[in-house]
């Protein structure tokens, strides 16, 4: 019996919709702002956490490492849940996830002051609000197509990386002044708590429009294993959306290594090591520059072009850290970094959000959260222990090296046509 999904119009090259319009779309104002409140809960959840293993275990010596378990419970759920997630996603109405995650994720984290005070129980807690994270993530990211038309979104696409990058910077930079602001951190559940309640509320005034019908199976048994087959079976067809994950996943693999990195090379620009936010603050910057250049202007570039031009700027930013030694010459390459990584990963996106079609796109979303969160937890372990042993130098021209062969590979893949789904 043939597959039911359906091969959706090639869009590769659309014309995309300015800003204006797509600010102007109600539903998506809704999915937005609810995105923003939730992923500043998300990171000041961390800073929460970490602040409250110090005053709560401030006898200890072991405050670091007790952070540390923190954030690998949050890490875990990701790669175990990932793409299992993304089968249910498919068949749940995307408004609904959205909502109750958020208020899982609100009420789990209000009910702190009524948990017993240990260290397990922080780590229990974080591993349930990253598990319940796993469901969000697809079901935002599959929102965004039932939403905005496909002339939009390439400009949706953009404002959403623009939104995560910031909350990065600004969500870990406002946690402690947030925190403080609403009575300390005995105070903490009460702002990260309210912060999920708030995208709730917000994401349930959204309406996309889906039916069981739309959803296609929505009302079948689960399957897990084959529905997951059916995920791989569709990235497999298309090279498009394969090469577009690719290159996400390269991408983000970049970001995490530069993470780690950035601590040497802020030594060797003239900064001291714990100054290394500001090179990532540079490439932040970069990456929000880039993200509105591309969602406003993005239209005049067939996708898989922005992204190889994207990819080139990126690898030769790459290799010039591995030889600067000025920081007002770092500061400058971080800067057009972050805007060749927007040009990598936009357009990447808003392909893969164009060319899945809806039966499989929780699926699709669930499998490239999963690899995201591989791709981001891998070289955080391996980059610093790499430089240590083989020097800073030879692992930045590695990491550019691998964007140039990576990013030349994939374009090949553009060019190649859809396999026929098995009968």
């Amino acid at each position: 019996m043939a597959s039911p999904i359906q091969d959706p119009p090639q869009s590769r090259q659309a014309t995309t919709a300015g800003f204006g319009e797509i600010l102007r779309n109600r539903d998506f104002l809704f999915l937005w702002s609810g995105q923003i409140f939730s992923q500043l809960a998300d990171k000041i959840y961390l800073v929460f956490m970490i602040a409250l293993i110090a005053v709560t275990f401030n006898t200890t010596n072991n405050v670091s490492s007790l952070a540390s378990g923190i954030m690998i419970a949050s890490t875990i759920p990701a790669v175990l849940f990932g793409s299992l997630a993304g089968v249910f996603v498919d068949r749940w109405p995307k408004r609904a996830v959205l909502v109750i995650s958020n208020v899982l994720r609100g009420l789990f984290i209000l009910a702190l002051p009524f948990l017993p005070s240990d260290y397990m129980v922080l780590l229990a807690l974080t591993f349930i609000v990253s598990t319940v994270t796993q469901f969000f993530a697809p079901a935002e990211t599959a929102a965004i197509p039932l939403i905005v038309s496909k002339q939009g979104l390439l400009s949706a696409n953009s404002l959403f990386t623009t939104t995560m990058m910031a909350s990065v910077v600004v969500g870990f930079a406002i946690g402690e002044p947030a925190l403080s602001l609403f009575g300390g951190v005995e105070s903490g559940h009460w702002v990260v708590g309210g912060a999920y309640l708030i995208a709730a509320l917000l994401l349930n005034f959204m309406r996309t429009g889906e039916t069981a019908a739309r959803m296609g199976k929505a009302k079948g048994d689960v399957r897990v294993l084959k529905d997951l087959k059916e995920g791989f079976n569709y990235i497999r067809r298309d090279p498009g959306v394969r090469a577009a994950l690719i290159q996400l996943v390269l991408l983000y693999s970049i970001f995490a290594a530069l993470s780690v990195l950035a601590i040497s090379l802020a030594a060797e620009v003239g900064l001291k090591q714990q100054q290394f936010g500001f090179l990532l603050a540079g490439a932040g910057v970069g990456l929000v520059i880039g993200a509105a250049g591309v969602g406003q202007f993005g239209n005049r570039v067939e996708r898989s072009m922005l992204a190889l031009v994207g990819s080139l700027v990126l690898a030769v930013v790459l290799i010039a850290l591995a030889w600067v030694n000025n920081l007002w010459a770092a500061l400058s390459l971080t800067l057009v970094l972050g805007i060749a990584a927007a040009c990598m990963g936009v357009p990447m996106q808003t392909l893969i959000q164009e060319e899945t079609p809806e039966q499989v796109r929780g699926k699709v979303f669930g499998l490239q959260n999963n690899l995201v969160n591989i791709a981001l937890s891998l070289p955080l372990a391996l980059a610093g222990i790499a430089a240590d042993n083989l020097g800073l130098r030879p692992v930045i021209l590695s990491l550019g090296l691998s964007v140039i062969v990576v990013g030349l590979l994939t374009r090949s893949l553009f060019k190649k046509k859809k396999l026929p789904l098995p009968e």
